[in-house]
């Protein structure tokens, strides 16, 4: 079912981004507001979901990356909070595609329209 040995990916969320909102300190971001609302869609256990400070896309909205072992990696931009519906179903077809790459049909369409770079495997990477 899985290019990884345990079958577990990692879905990667920014939550620094602000998405064009002002800089106040004690406020909750939209990447954290993103991450929030992926958290409550109770993933499977094998699909694990972690925040992280930046991934260097700010022009592109809030960001996630999907990575696995043995795996395509893909970052996504111009997401929020609305999306989670969208990620947990490109993360659950991410997790069942044996090498990450699920073929461009079967993505949903916000994957389709707002990948920002695939990268390949390292290779012996197991």
């Amino acid at each position: 079912m899985s290019g990884a040995p345990d079958g577990v990916v990692e879905l990667l969320v920014c939550v620094k981004c602000r998405q064009g909102e002002p800089a106040e300190p004690e406020e909750v971001t939209r990447g954290a507001r993103l991450h929030g609302a992926l958290a409550e869609r109770n993933l499977p256990e094998n699909i694990r979901l972690i925040p992280v400070e930046c991934l260097s896309n700010c022009t592109r909205g809030c960001t996630v990356a999907l990575r696995g072992p043995g795996r395509w990696t893909y970052v996504y931009g111009n997401l929020d909070a609305s999306h989670a519906p969208v990620l947990a179903e490109g993360a659950l077809k991410y997790r069942d595609a044996p090498d990450g790459l699920v073929p461009w049909r079967e993505r949903p369409e916000h994957f389709r329209k707002n990948c920002i770079v695939r990268i390949p495997p390292l290779e012996g990477a197991q």
